[in-house]
């Protein structure tokens, strides 16, 4: 298809796909459209009402500004009327409304029907499930975050136990404390463990080494440690409160009194008594335990959603108090007085770890800022660009993130940024300036598009490393959902530019301006296209970004659009496929009106030479609108890997009993990664089946 021309159906950007049947608009739903149209009930539709109301869903759902310019007396109105006569099929100023009808169904647009029956079938799909499926698709996904959560929790229980039975059968604790040491003790009993792993939870460095193990990052995933960690912390706090009041209206009342003197020499010796309730509260254990209780809870404040929005600055510099707290909770047990101290012993190797992260972050950001460059892309996104110092010996991966700072907005807050992209010695950082802090970020270099600006940046990094077993597949599949698929895109475009390297893709030419046409693009990506031949070094990956709504994807289609040129130009310059990139973004957010539905895909057309892009995503590939179908989508690919398979063992024979392996990379719902790891082995027992010995092995990945 060339620029600018609309399609004949079904159209390209239409949301149909090669993997599965599509229903498409209903009569009924045909009726609703053409008298939303057909204002005046003449029976006859007008070219100027077709028009406008391309112009009021255009201002509905496209964004500001908006890539194209539909609107009239504008430089493109010639292009703009082309477009609307073409997917009317006709010269007509006034169409027979019957006759325009036949056009509509013509255009193949799905129904609104189908969204609602794809998520419908979703569940169907579940529980239509033998138990032992059910259980191993459930598994897949949740079972190694499940067993690690059982872990804390029963280590949590076992010292809590423990404390708990000691302290309740020993009658000379409860003689000379009463209820509240038993209370106490308890509590302390699993603070222990809570505490340990509430520490731990913020080693960034822990979560990367734990990578290296795609088996271990799944147990133990530091990665999306931020909701354990707000968890764990209010367990905490409550375990601490209920500790602060077994003492404060237990044992230390029970220990103050004149009967109980004699018991509580026993335990602490002839020179505790008399001890007075005062006493107990200015004790080591005593002031270290209150003032430790009341930094937990100015700390909790802090961190509270509503201060975390309204200063950033004091949600970091509030989780200082964490060392002063942590000092003051081992000195708490030092005096010995019921057992040995043993939470010192606990919080220290998590301590040690974290402490020395942030000593390397605190000389990072004021002794070791790296020059950068920042540049604005378009209305949401930034790109900062910045060279690797030769001295750090931490190697950077695009789909790694960094923490950022920007001395000229605070010398305190620190961002987390996925590295979009790392080639050589210099690293990208694609940032969507959405919130407070990007907004000032985006402020640095004015307000004109394509402005750039040099600055100084601190980067404490890098830590993750996403997907560390894509490597081991020559086929991939990735599935995600909304921001989380951020590092899929990043590394997309390091294979993207590392091909270009090997096989002298467009990515090495000077890049184009913004206005300059690009008469030898499609405005697609591979994903239309197969290949006829296959170079040695063949790699396909099939990539599905599935959003809510489309502003969910401009802010990263800058990057995703370098892989689809890169793609269009080396499939017309290439006699060989080297590296097949298929990009498939779906848009699930429902359309209630049928215009605004219909008009939504006639809009996802309009493409120009001037303007390739969508002008509601902003991507040269093709979108999807609902939810797609992804056991069809796998049964597609499979079978396509079969015609793969069998030109490859027709080159070479040898290949013929050769395992064929296919990785499956998925982060997003939950429902969708359970049918996808259904499917992954009902496919993978299909190839041992058939002979194809093809194998799809589902790889559960999660972003924080």
């Amino acid at each position: 298809m060339t620029i600018g021309q609309a399609a004949e159906p079904p159209m390209a950007g239409d949301g149909t796909a090669p993997w599965g049947d599509v229903q498409y608009l209903t009569d009924d739903e045909v009726k609703a459209f053409l008298d939303d149209l057909d204002h005046n009930g003449d029976g006859m539709i007008d070219y100027g009402e077709v028009e406008r109301k391309l112009d009021q869903v255009h201002a509905e759902i496209a964004p500001t500004p908006s890539p194209h310019s539909l609107h009239h007396n504008s430089a493109d109105d010639a292009s703009r009327h082309g477009f609307l006569r073409k997917i009317i099929g006709s010269d007509k100023n006034r169409i027979p409304r019957a006759e325009f009808a036949d056009r509509v169904r013509s255009w193949k647009i799905p129904s609104l029907k189908q969204d609602k029956e794809t998520g419908i079938n979703q569940k169907a799909y579940l529980h239509k499930l033998g138990i032992l499926r059910r259980v191993r698709s459930y598994w897949a996904v949740h079972g190694p975050e499940l067993a690690f959560l059982v872990l804390v929790v029963s280590m949590q229980l076992a010292f809590a136990i423990w404390q708990l039975v000691k302290y309740l059968t020993g009658e000379h604790y409860t003689r000379a404390f009463g209820w509240g040491v038993v209370l106490a003790k308890t509590c302390a009993g699993a603070l222990y463990p809570t505490f340990f792993f509430l520490i731990l939870s913020m080693s960034r460095y822990l979560s990367t080494f734990l990578r290296r193990s795609y088996y271990i990052s799944r147990f133990i995933n530091w990665d999306m440690s931020q909701a354990f960690h707000i968890v764990i912390s209010c367990v905490a706090i409550t375990l601490a409160t209920l500790h602060a009041i077994g003492h404060l209206s237990g044992s230390f009342v029970w220990g103050s009194r004149l009967e109980n003197e004699d018991t509580v020499a026993l335990l602490l010796g002839p020179d505790a008594v008399p001890r007075p309730y005062i006493a107990y509260v200015r004790s080591t254990p005593g002031f270290t335990g209150l003032a430790a209780l009341g930094l937990l809870y100015v700390l909790g404040l802090l961190s509270i959603p509503q201060v975390r929005k309204r200063s950033y600055e004091a949600f970091q510099l509030g989780h200082l108090l964490m060392f002063p707290i942590i000092g003051l909770l081992m000195a708490h047990g030092t005096a010995a007085l019921l057992q040995w101290p043993m939470f010192g012993y606990w919080l220290a190797f998590p301590t040690l770890l974290v402490l020395t992260e942030r000593a390397v972050r605190v000389y990072l950001g004021f002794r070791q800022r790296l020059k950068a460059t920042i540049q604005i892309l378009d209305k949401e996104t930034v790109l900062i660009k910045a060279a690797i110092p030769s001295e750090r010996i931490w190697q950077y991966q695009a789909g790694q993130y960094v923490f950022l700072q920007v001395p000229q907005l605070s010398y305190f807050q620190w961002h987390p940024f996925t590295v979009s992209t790392c080639i050589g010695s210099e690293f990208q950082l694609h940032i969507k300036t959405d919130g407070n802090w990007t907004s000032k970020l985006r402020g640095l270099c004015g307000d004109e598009l394509g402005a750039a600006a040099a600055m100084e940046i601190g980067v404490n990094g890098p830590f993750g490393a996403p997907a560390q077993r894509f490597d081991d597949f020559s086929h991939s599949i990735v599935v995600g959902a909304g921001i989380g698929v951020t590092p899929f895109s990043g590394i997309l475009v390091d294979l993207q530019e590392k091909d270009d390297n090997e096989h002298q893709g467009p990515m090495l030419e000077k890049p184009r301006s913004a206005t300059e046409p690009r008469d030898t693009l499609t405005g697609g990506s591979s994903g239309d296209r197969i290949p006829s031949t296959y170079a040695p070094d063949y790699r396909r990956i099939d990539f599905h970004w599935t959003v809510r709504d489309r502003n969910s994807l401009r802010w990263l289609s800058d990057l995703l659009n370098r892989v689809s040129r890169s793609q269009q130009w080396h499939a017309e310059h290439d006699e060989q496929a080297h590296l097949d990139v298929r990009i498939h973004t779906h848009i699930t957010q429902k359309r209630e009106k049928i215009a605004t539905h219909v008009y939504r895909w006639l809009l996802e057309l309009h493409r120009t030479p001037e303007h390739p892009t969508s002008p509601l995503t902003g991507l040269l590939n093709p979108t999807h609108f609902g939810r797609p179908d992804f056991v069809r989508i796998l049964d597609h690919h499979y079978e396509e890997m079969k015609v793969y398979k069998a030109a490859v063992v027709e080159k070479d024979p040898e290949q013929l009993d050769e395992e064929f392996k296919i990785g499956v990379f998925f982060c997003g719902t939950p429902v969708v990664g359970e049918i996808l790891a259904d499917r992954c082995r009902l496919l993978s027992a299909r190839g041992r089946e058939d002979g194809s010995k093809i194998e799809y092995h589902f790889m559960m990945e999660v972003f924080g």
